[in-house]
This record gives structure tokens, sequence and C-alpha cells, in this order.
């Protein structure tokens, strides 16, 4: 179970105990308003990278054909895009100096 669910089931349970329970007076709401809020506990390494890891399990890794393919495509878009931006820059280029000449 992963920090977020335990965080969602923690209010569950809040909301369950306070459903069951009368509401609190006012005074007592107030107080509660006017404390500072906690501050959340950081994780620590080893759980960070842990819940890294886990997290990585469930990535769908693409297989070696896709691999290429992507690369393939990749690539053949940025030489077309260079290849385009290089004959606008070209064109700008002489269009410029023709009128400066």
């Amino acid at each position: 179970m992963n920090r977020q669910m335990k965080r969602a089931q923690e209010r569950a349970e809040k909301q369950q105990k306070r459903a069951g329970t009368e509401r609190p007076s006012a005074a007592a709401a107030a107080s509660r308003r006017a404390q500072a809020p906690e501050k959340r506990k950081r994780t620590g390494v080893r759980q960070f990278l842990r819940e890294v890891r886990q997290e990585l399990k469930k990535v769908d890794w693409p297989t070696r054909k896709e691999l290429i393919t992507y690369t393939v495509v990749v690539l053949v878009t940025i030489t077309v895009v260079t290849t385009y931006v290089f004959a606008l820059d070209s064109l700008f280029e002489r269009v410029v100096f023709s009128i400066l000449d």
C-alpha cells in the first residue's frame, strides 16, 4: 500500500469516528483551527528508493523492436525539421542580403 492510499484510509477512519460522535463545541473547533498544522514527516532515502523501485516495476516498458522504431522515427523527424529550418534560414538570409546590398 502506498502513502497516498494510507492517507486516504486514515482520512476515512477519522471521518467514521467523527460521524459516530457528537459535533465538538464551537470553542473546541476554534482552538483546533488556531493550532498550527502538523508538519508532514519526510520519507527516508531507503523508503523513497523502495517506492521508486515499486513504481518502476509497474511501468510498461517498450520492447526492443518498439524502441528501435521510436528511435528511427525521432531521428527522421529531427532530420526533416532541421533541414526545413536550415532552408528557411538560407532563404531569409538571401532576402535580407539582397535588400541591404
